[in-house]
């Protein structure tokens, strides 16, 4: 039934928005999914492009389906990025279907060395798909965009090329900033306990050893035993503070609090980490830069 609903939404969008003849000196339509990578591309592309977003702040990927307006915007773009490694498991039938229609489609993550990816044995794609944790990943993810983009619209390929190297360098200098923050964290204190597991290319990355209540996708749930046990974990390895994150609710953390408290022990909520969406737009936190900054310094300061 999902899928007859998703293929009739598709052909009455598909049939009643037929793609406009694009003028010479139009800009390339491009759309993205999540927040992350609409705020790639809005540095890389600058105002050579034109940016349309399908996931807002808070807004879970795993879990996110298309709407008729989704399928709308879709079937008007140039050019789709998306994050793949199924982070958008309940998109994969439009990719393929835009695909179908000659629209290009890239998955960012395509890019990445395979061997470089964290593995799972419990998830689809095999890969941990939430690669954006990895400043060294989203630095080969934009260059890989800047390639896209100059093939897409070639009369601004230098524009685009100038726009990559300008945030390669803010990148760059994020990791140094980064690492003089988290350094002054000792490497015993180094545990993040989260809603779940979209830390672990960042605990990688920083060594920390990185615990989530769920697992990589937020579409299975935490039972009574995963509660006991990380409860258990926490008082033992005396772990001060555990996370809520933006974009999965915030009753899982809240259980796993109250299970500590329920063994004579306390352990405080540390703040809310932005994993699978931004911040608000117009905020700091509503750039990769500013959510990594935000994110790193929140978890230093909780666990000191």
């Amino acid at each position: 039934m999902k899928k007859l609903t998703l293929l009739f939404i598709f052909s009455t969008v598909f049939f009643s928005c037929k793609k406009e003849v694009k003028q010479e000196n139009q800009k390339v339509n491009v759309v993205t999914t999540t927040s992350m990578i609409t705020d790639l591309l809005h540095n890389i592309g600058g105002d050579a492009i034109e940016v349309v977003g399908l996931m807002g702040s808070g807004v879970d990927p795993h879990l996110y389906k298309a709407s008729e307006g989704d399928v709308s915007k879709l079937v008007n773009a140039d050019v789709i990025f998306y994050n793949g490694l199924h982070l958008e498991g309940k998109l994969v039938e439009v990719f393929e279907k835009m695909e179908n229609q000659d629209i290009k489609t890239i998955p960012v993550a395509e890019k990445l060395d395979k061997n470089t990816l964290i593995g799972s044995d419990y998830f689809a794609s095999n890969y941990d798909p939430h690669i954006w944790f990895s400043i060294e990943n989203w630095k080969i993810i934009s260059q890989y965009v800047v390639q896209q983009l100059s093939s897409a619209d070639p009369k601004n390929a230098t524009t685009f090329e100038t726009n990559g190297k300008i945030y390669l360098e803010k990148l760059n200098e994020l990791e140094k900033k980064l690492n003089s923050t988290i350094t002054t964290l000792p490497k015993e204190k180094r545990i993040l306990v989260t809603a779940h597991d979209a830390f672990n290319y960042f605990g990688q990355a920083y060594d920390f050893e990185v615990v989530g209540l769920q697992g990589l996708s937020t579409a299975t749930e935490a039972g009574v035993q995963d509660v006991q046990k990380l409860a258990n974990f926490i008082i033992e390895k005396e772990i001060k503070a555990i996370f809520v994150e933006s974009s999965v609710p915030k009753r899982t953390i809240e259980a796993l609090q109250a299970a500590v408290r329920s063994k004579d022990h306390e352990v405080a909520i540390g703040g809310t980490l932005f994993s699978d969406a931004l911040g608000n737009p117009g905020t700091k936190e509503g750039t990769y830069i500013g959510m990594f900054e935000y994110n790193v310094n929140t978890i230093i300061n909780a666990l000191k």
